[in-house]
This record gives structure tokens, C-alpha cells and sequence, in this order.
């Protein structure tokens, strides 16, 4: 039992004794000195605390219970990863003595919406500033694409230095300290490498939308706004829009990259269908293409409208640059050859994608700094290079068909010409067989005109005489269409006649009227309101307008006709066939004729039927036995 007390102690002398060689590593401090120039803090130089809920306060997060829970960054560049939670970073800075140079601390992700700085004071205390692109570029103390913020370089000591950063988009946490001399060369030199950029975008751009105007090849106007929505997007990452462009509206500069990078993709497929002919050589693909963009817009209408954070997903581009990508490696496996120079520009940028994305996923090791963050950039230019390339290869081949064509047609031009003396000289020959032939037919055409004339001058009287006999029978034949119509008409006023043949003496409501207007104003006109004896012709046919009171009256009026519905043709024979029967004629009977109901015959039949009774005199003077005395009123 004594032995086991003194195992224990000798067992908790070893534990601590092994202990001793683990210590805990303290956080790093970078000195500072007239002779540094530029120092980016990485690894154990910065800590870093996560908070989940976003309420931590500087007091809290200072205070020594949170300060032993920040942690030295496992990456070279920290990261804000989890996007719904607020990041807390912490750097120390020993100045050993007052510095002859002022200093700034830079923040090199300009796409950061919120960075709050607790700046160490001589007194201990601590001075606070906010950064952020949320916030108008006007308020910054320095106006440049980074946050910088000045060190006040009279102070000695190790200063601790706090950082709170809250993003909506993954944010790298480059935090570099500079002298203000090395700020302002390499700002300078920074600014002149952007206006290189920019200015090559511009001038590809210029130069195609010239193209575009003078060939009218939508492949160019694609091209050109590729060309711009790609440089849209590089300014509106790398902070130079928001500085030149739109600084008074942070809001915007929060979602411009997500409708950049949209059109960036888009007009890359358009580029490419144009480009690459992909509706003639590849239809389905070509389908393939406009599902893509469908898709890739609906997914930009959905982020902007519902889920914001979804603008933060910049790796679905990879789609539409993909889609592209394969579209140029099928189109040039079929042999097209400006296909070649499309996949290399591509390869380019596929390598600055992939490049990105592996560092966003933690591959620590691929990020060389400014090298790494500006490498999307070196491949667009580089991809913008080899698509012009691709441009003017599909330029050149068409050239090159176009001079082919033209060879071929001028070859062809040389032998139909060689053709056409070949035959003109045949035409020749034959020609002038054909005209000693024709001179010999023609001695005999003139003998033969001669007796036609002869011929012609006798059927010419002939016809003269034949001309005569038709002016002669035509008078005959006139006469006796004329009788005949006036026997026909008398036997149609005096005899029994079927409707048929009434029908042939009045076929229609015109010929029906035409008798009336004859019949009503046989012994002139006079306007039934003022006597007046002149008229015009009415608004209906067959009607007269009083010349001096307009007057009109139509061809019914004051007849038996006046409104009755029933056909006048028809009405016109019933009067006939009630007459001839003397009113014998049942109702039944003129409906079975006129085929018209019994109740409008009876009607109508009595009408007439009344007004022969009241003309029973004067209907049996003689001259006066035709049914029209029953018209006029």
C-alpha cells in the first residue's frame, strides 16, 4: 500500500516532465522596422474565432476567456467559409521603435461587406473603424480599390489588433501590412497593369463591333459582349468598378458581379453557336446550348428574386463554360479547324477556374499570392487572345473558299466563253444556210401573197354582203323577239299560264318593279305632297325624290304591293291567278302553287278578292279585263 502512493507521484513527474516539451505556440508578432517594405500575414500570424451567432462584442471577444479561444489560421489565407457566421481575426505587430516611414494595413479582397476595426491607441484603449463595400466609396479615409487603414508608426510596443468581418460571398482574409512609399509604387504599377487589361478588352471590343458593322456577323456583336461582360466582371470583383463606375450605389456593387458573371456564360454560348456553326454541324448540341442558358437564367431570376445567397455559388458558371469548352472539342474532332484555337482559349481559362476553386476548397498550397488572386484574370486575357486567334482562322477560311470559288468560277468563265465562240461561229454558218433558204422561200411567199390578196378582196366583199344580210336579219329577229314578248305578255294578261311560264315574263323583284314603275307613272309623275312634276331618282331602286319637297316615294306605294312581305314575283302571280279564276281560287290551292304558308295566301288572296269587288265595274269596260287594274290603289 505504501508503494502505491510513491508510482503515483513518480507517474505525475513523468506526465509533466513530457508536458514540458509540448508547449502551446503563442501567437506570432511581425516586427516593424524602416526596413520593411511589404509583409502579408499568413499561418500563425493571424488567429482567428468563429462566431455562429453574431453577437459577440469587442469587450467579450478581448476579454481573456475568448482570448484563449482564438485560434493561428491552418491556412496561409484565412477564409470566411460559413457564410451565416460572423469571423473574428486578431494580429500582433511589434514596433521596437518609432518608425521614420508611415505604415497602413491593407485588405486585399475587395468583395468583404463588412470589416470593423479596433485600432490600438498609445493609452491602451482602442479606437474603432469600419471598411466594407457596403458602404459608400466616399467614406473611405483612402479612396483605393483595398480597405487600408493608417498605423500610427509613433507608438512602441507589440499592438494587438482586431478585425471583425462579416460577408455574404466566401471572403479571403489578406491582410498585408505596407509602407505608404511601397503603397503608392505598387498601386501605381497595380492601376497601370488594370488600364493594360481594360484597354485590351476594350480594344478586341472596338475593333470586333467594327467588324460587326461592316460584315453584320452576329458572331462578332457575341463576341464583343463577351468581351465586356467578362471585363464587367474582373471591375466589379477587383474593386475598380465600384471606384470609376458606380460608388455612390454599394447596393448594386453587391449583386453586379452575380449579373456579370451571367453574362459572361450567356454570351459565351451565343459566341460559340455562331462561331462554331453548332446549329448546322451539331443540332441536338445546339439544343443542349439553349437549355443551358434557359436553365442559367432561370437560376439567375430565382437568386436575385428569392435566395440571395445563391448569387454566392460563382462555380455554377462552370456550366455554361463547360458546355462551351465541349461544344469546341466536338465541333473540331469533325474537322473545323478554327475549333482549335476556340478549345485552347478555353484550356486557359478552364485552368484559371479550376485553379480558383481549389484554393476555395482548401488546397492552401496553390495560392501564390497575387499570382493566384489574379489568375482568372491572366486567363481571360489569354482565352481572349486564342478566340481572336479563332476568330480570324475562321476568317482566313473563308477566305480561302471564297478565293477557291472565285478560281473555279473563273475557270468556269474561260470555258463558257471558248463555248460561246464555238457556237457562235456554228450559229454563223447555219444562219446564213437558213437566210439563202429563206430568200428562196420567200420568192415563193410573195407569189402566194399575191393570190391571198386576191383571195382576201373577194371574201372582203363577200363579207361586206354577209354584213348586210346580218344588219337585215338582225332587225327581223329583233321584231320578232319583240312580238313574241308582247304575245307573251298579252297571253300572260289573258290566259292560263303555270307559274313557270309567268316567271320567264317577270324572273325576278327588278323585272317586277321595272312593270310596276311603268304601270304607277305611265301618265307622268306627281309628288303626292306638293303636285310637284319633276323628281330625281330615289335611295331605293326604282323609287322617285320630289325635286322641290325631296319627297320620296318608292314603287310600292299606293299599290297592293305596300307592305306586303310575300315575294313580288310571287304576289304578281297570285293577283294573276285570283283574277283569271275570277276569286275561285282557294287559299290551300295558292299555297300548294306558290309554296308559301295558307295564312299568307288567304290574306294576301282576300286583299285582292276585295279589291276586285270594289273594281267589279270598271273591270268589265271594255279594254279594261287585265289583272294590273288590281295593282294601282
Amino acid at each position: 500500500m505504501k508503494g502505491q502512493p510513491a508510482r503515483h507521484v513518480r507517474a505525475l513527474l513523468t506526465l509533466l516532465f513530457i508536458l514540458s516539451f509540448f508547449k502551446v505556440p503563442a501567437q506570432q508578432a511581425v516586427e516593424l522596422n524602416d526596413r520593411l517594405r511589404e509583409h502579408i500575414f499568413s499561418f500563425g500570424q493571424i488567429e482567428t474565432l468563429e462566431d455562429p451567432s453574431g453577437r459577440l462584442s469587442f469587450a467579450e471577444v478581448s476579454s481573456p476567456v475568448y482570448s484563449a479561444r482564438f485560434r493561428p489560421s491552418a491556412k496561409s489565407t484565412p477564409q470566411t467559409l460559413n457564410l451565416g457566421s460572423t469571423y473574428w481575426f486578431r494580429i500582433r505587430i511589434d514596433q521596437k521603435q518609432v518608425t521614420g516611414n508611415p505604415y497602413l494595413l491593407e485588405f486585399f479582397d475587395q468583395t468583404i461587406d463588412d470589416i470593423e476595426v479596433w485600432v490600438p491607441q498609445k493609452n491602451g484603449t482602442y479606437l474603432f473603424r469600419r471598411l466594407g463595400d457596403e458602404y459608400s466609396f466616399g467614406n473611405r479615409s483612402i479612396l483605393h480599390k483595398n480597405f487600408e487603414i493608417r498605423l500610427d508608426n509613433t507608438q512602441t510596443g507589440t499592438q494587438t489588433w482586431y478585425f471583425r468581418i462579416r460577408s455574404a460571398q466566401i471572403a479571403d482574409v489578406i491582410i498585408v501590412l505596407r509602407s505608404v512609399d511601397y503603397f503608392i509604387g505598387y498601386a501605381l504599377n497595380e492601376y497601370f497593369y488594370f488600364g493594360i487589361f481594360y484597354g485590351m478588352i476594350l480594344v478586341f471590343s472596338f475593333y470586333n463591333l467594327i467588324m460587326f458593322i461592316a460584315i453584320r456577323q452576329k458572331q462578332y456583336l457575341y463576341y464583343v459582349l463577351y468581351n465586356l461582360s467578362v471585363g464587367f466582371y474582373e471591375m466589379s470583383t477587383d474593386g475598380i468598378a465600384y471606384q470609376y463606375l458606380w460608388p455612390h450605389w454599394p447596393e448594386w456593387n453587391q449583386v453586379a458581379y452575380a449579373f456579370a458573371l451571367y453574362a459572361v456564360g450567356v454570351f459565351a454560348l451565343l459566341f460559340t453557336r455562331e462561331l462554331l456553326y453548332v446549329k448546322a454541324k451539331a443540332p441536338r448540341l445546339n439544343r443542349f446550348i439553349l437549355g443551358v442558358i434557359a436553365l442559367r437564367t432561370g437560376f439567375l431570376l430565382y437568386a436575385y428574386f428569392i435566395d440571395r445567397s445563391l448569387l454566392n455559388y460563382k462555380f455554377v458558371e462552370a456550366l455554361p463554360l463547360a458546355t462551351a469548352f465541349f461544344t469546341g472539342i466536338y465541333i473540331y474532332r469533325q474537322g473545323y479547324q478554327p475549333a482549335r484555337f476556340f478549345v485552347l482559349g478555353y484550356s486557359f481559362l478552364f485552368i484559371g477556374f479550376l485553379l480558383k476553386f481549389l484554393i476555395m476548397l482548401g488546397f492552401s498550397s496553390l495560392n501564390f499570392g497575387v499570382i493566384s488572386y489574379y489568375s482568372l484574370g491572366f486567363c481571360f486575357v489569354l482565352e481572349m487572345v486564342f478566340l481572336s486567334f479563332a476568330i480570324g482562322d475562321k476568317v482566313r477560311i473563308l477566305k480561302k473558299k471564297k478565293d477557291k470559288a472565285q478560281q473555279k468560277m473563273f475557270r468556269q468563265m474561260t470555258i463558257n466563253a471558248r463555248l460561246k465562240d464555238t457556237l457562235n461561229n456554228e450559229l454563223e454558218l447555219q444562219v446564213s444556210e437558213r437566210t439563202r433558204e429563206v430568200f428562196h422561200k420567200s420568192l415563193i411567199i410573195e407569189k402566194k401573197n399575191e393570190e391571198l390578196e386576191k383571195a382576201n378582196q373577194l371574201l372582203q366583199q363577200q363579207a361586206e354582203e354577209i354584213s348586210r344580210m346580218n344588219v337585215l336579219l338582225e332587225q327581223d329577229n329583233f321584231e320578232l323577239q319583240h312580238n313574241v314578248a308582247k304575245v307573251t305578255r298579252d297571253r300572260v294578261m289573258s290566259a292560263d299560264v303555270d307559274f313557270e311560264e309567268f316567271s320567264r315574263i317577270y324572273p325576278d323583284k327588278d323585272s317586277c318593279y321595272d312593270f310596276l314603275a311603268r304601270l304607277k307613272w305611265q301618265h307622268g309623275y306627281a309628288c303626292k305632297k306638293c303636285g310637284n312634276d319633276h323628281y330625281y331618282s330615289g335611295h331605293i331602286a326604282h323609287s322617285r325624290r320630289c325635286a322641290k319637297c325631296s319627297y320620296e316615294e318608292s314603287v310600292t306605294s299606293y299599290t297592293i304591293f305596300h307592305n306586303t312581305r310575300i315575294p313580288i314575283n310571287k304576289a304578281f302571280y297570285m293577283i294573276y291567278l285570283v283574277y283569271s279564276t275570277k276569286g275561285k281560287i282557294s287559299s290551300h290551292k295558292l299555297s300548294e302553287l306558290l309554296t308559301l304558308r295558307q295564312s299568307t295566301c288567304w290574306t294576301f288572296g282576300t286583299r285582292i278578292k276585295k279589291v276586285m269587288d270594289d273594281r267589279r265595274k270598271q273591270l268589265k269596260k271594255p279594254g279594261r279585263n287585265d289583272w294590273s287594274q288590281l295593282v294601282l290603289d
